[in-house]
């Protein structure tokens, strides 16, 4: 069994939406948050979702999957709590899956899982093909105990900036690593270059 956990953190406020909550939109009839951890699952048999302890919703699309759900009470504080509290329920490696990237699939998940599995000491970020820094991005496990330091809404981006050393990119297709949907204008270019393209993304 492999030593790794995917976390999806979805404990955030969708506070950028003005009102409407990003990871409830529905593409092709599926929840963004059902079918982020549905993904995951696909590629890998360990995955934990954040939520906030009051969010009922998000908890609904999703309570029927085989996931481990941790409760995040002081969510308000920030990505930061959302990874703490995954990182401190187990040990292993740890990928964290953004919930709001539709284009990413299970293929390329399998890829970062494989590719870190060959080298399990390297922290694996994803990347555009140019080369831009995108997610997901799986952490060795001796790193997790860093996370217990993170505070505020900045992520992971303090471990992965003091372990530049061990940074290696792995190159996703077209804009996998990149696309991430956040705000209106945001979910509405994605279902305009959706559209236009020669059909759903698989």
């Amino acid at each position: 069994m492999s030593d790794l956990t995917i976390v999806i953190p979805a404990a955030g406020a969708s506070s950028r939406m003005r009102g409407s909550d990003k990871l409830l939109t529905q593409i092709d009839g599926t929840a963004l948050l059902r079918r982020t951890a549905m993904m995951a699952l696909a590629a890998h048999p360990k995955v934990v979702i954040t939520l906030r302890i009051t969010d009922t919703a998000r908890l609904q699309v999703v309570q029927d999957l085989p996931v481990h759900i941790v409760p995040i009470p002081d969510a308000a504080t920030g990505l930061s709590a959302s990874l703490r509290r995954a990182a401190a329920q187990g040990d292993g490696r740890l990928m964290i899956l953004p919930a709001d990237m539709p284009d990413l699939t299970s293929q390329d998940l399998t890829l970062m899982i494989q590719t870190s599995n060959a080298a399990r000491d390297v922290l694996w970020r994803a990347c555009g093909q140019d080369g831009t820094a995108g997610h997901p991005v799986i952490f060795p496990a001796d790193l997790r105990r860093a996370f217990a330091a993170l505070s505020g809404d900045q992520g992971a981006r303090a471990i992965v900036q003091a372990n530049a050393h061990r940074l290696q990119n792995l190159t996703l297709p077209d804009n996998h690593a990149l696309i991430d949907l956040d705000t209106p204008e945001a979910w509405q270019a994605w279902t305009l270059s959706r559209l236009s393209s020669d059909g759903p993304k698989s």
